[in-house]
């Protein structure tokens, strides 16, 4: 008998992915896999349900492939993830078409819901709130083998008051050392050269299991793998930078001298508004101690404007913050109002029209400072990572380069490199977020 096929959608942020990715190990060993949601049985959305956009996009990908049901061979359509962990019920009464909604803490039940379904034709809900569960089991990488995100912790206590994420995933709690170096060297085994490590806040890891931050031990015993040859860390906080965390990111070969640290604001009276823990003053310290420590540091930061109650005097002082600054990247998100977050409470909200053009204007300010700094390249060397190939034109990333938020590399080549080889560049051409080269065969800086 034919096996049913079944595909699975991907939505969010990459901590989500790796979800999917678990989702997509458990399903294949029953049912076979297929991109096409044309020729699938089964689709899987795993929605997002961060901020208002995200929410959208999720509600309008559920609708359409609901329409696959009415045009195709799809006879259960399911939704998973941080939306309908959010809203359960709610959301399975609106959205009819769904035949199975599970929350983050539910994917063990996946494939006995399918078989309950696919049997007695009926609905089927899972929505366990968990302050312990964490999602881990055999991946199928979607990124390709060459690079792989690792979530080391999950839920998060920061309880900043613009946030959902605590309402969804629960409270911060990290996963055991052990663990995560068997999925490290697993990954390398499968010829992973880049491994990402995420979560709501890498900084914290370990403080619940092991009494005190350990992140630069991880990545010290991540270090040691075979095959592993870049290790980059996301969503550090900057007032939890450590020494020793600042020193093994300066010290050790195998890691991407790339920290992102997303500071949401720099005016104290915004970030005590956002119930954020770092000011300016501990912030600004911070970034001057990577810089000076860290030879080659690349600095990312994400940045929230028109939280509620911004005044004109703390977005110049934003402003006039990021010009001095000069992050080497910078991504802008107007604020979301989000259900069940204390800012949504808050009674001086910022028109709409006022968010758009506060995000306008940096992003303009952004981008020269990026054309600046990415001139400043020209002439130099890079180990790069190539993720593809077009006639003669090859693409990838360097180590100041993360997955999807940040710019690219092309270079020509009469050689054809493979997805995941690493090739020497000169940069020959600076852009606003890309840089253009050609391959060489001189040493790495």
């Amino acid at each position: 008998m034919e096996k049913l096929k079944v595909g699975v959608i991907n939505l969010g942020c990459d901590k989500n992915r790796i979800d999917s990715e678990i989702i997509i190990g458990s399903l294949s060993e029953r049912y076979d896999m297929t991109n096409d949601p044309k020729l699938a049985n089964i689709i899987l959305v795993n929605t997002c349900g961060f901020i208002e956009s995200s929410k959208q996009e999720s509600i309008d990908t559920i609708l359409e492939m609901s329409e696959y049901k009415k045009k195709y061979k799809c006879t259960v359509l399911i939704a998973t993830g941080c939306l309908t962990q959010r809203y359960g019920a709610e959301l399975l009464e609106l959205m009819p078409e769904l035949d199975i909604m599970l929350g983050v803490n539910d994917y063990n039940k996946l494939l006995s819901s399918i078989e309950e379904v696919l049997l007695k034709n009926t609905k089927v809900q899972h929505c366990t709130y968990s302050d312990e569960n964490i999602n881990e089991g055999e991946r199928v990488l979607t990124t390709g083998t060459y690079s792989a995100y690792i979530r080391i912790s999950e839920g998060c206590d920061n309880a900043c008051a613009y946030c959902a994420i605590p309402l969804i995933r629960g409270k911060y709690r990290s996963r055991k050392m052990e663990n995560i170096l068997q999925e490290a060297k697993g990954l390398g085994q499968q010829g992973c050269k880049e491994i990402i490590l995420v979560a709501q806040d890498t900084t914290r890891y370990g403080i619940d299991l092991y009494g005190k931050k350990t992140l630069h031990k991880l990545i010290r015993e991540i270090s040691k793998i075979n095959g592993i040859q870049w290790i980059r860390v996301l969503y550090c906080y900057a007032e939890e930078m450590t020494d020793e965390i600042i020193n093994e990111i300066a010290t050790n070969d195998k890691v991407c001298k790339y920290v992102d640290i997303p500071i949401q604001h720099i005016s104290d009276d915004i970030l005590k508004s956002m119930r954020r823990k770092g000011r300016k003053n501990i912030i600004t310290e911070n970034i001057n101690k990577m810089r000076t420590s860290i030879v080659g540091l690349n600095l990312r930061t994400t940045l929230i404007v028109g939280f509620p109650g911004e005044t004109e005097e703390n977005f110049e002082e934003l402003k006039q913050f990021i010009v001095e600054t000069k992050f080497d990247k910078l991504g802008v998100f107007k604020y979301s109002m989000e259900d069940g977050t204390v800012a949504s409470e808050m009674t001086n909200q910022i028109p709409e029209e006022i968010k758009v053009k506060r995000e306008e204007e940096l992003m303009i300010i952004q981008q020269g400072i990026s054309k600046e700094l990415n001139s400043k390249k020209i002439g130099k060397i890079y180990k790069v990572l190539v993720e593809g190939v077009d006639g003669k034109t090859h693409f990838g990333r360097n180590y100041e380069m993360a997955p999807e938020v940040d710019g690219t590399i092309f270079f020509e080549s009469d050689v054809v490199y493979n997805k995941g080889e690493f090739v020497v560049v000169k940069v020959t051409k600076a852009l606003e977020y890309d840089l253009i080269g050609v391959v060489c065969y001189e040493p790495c800086e």
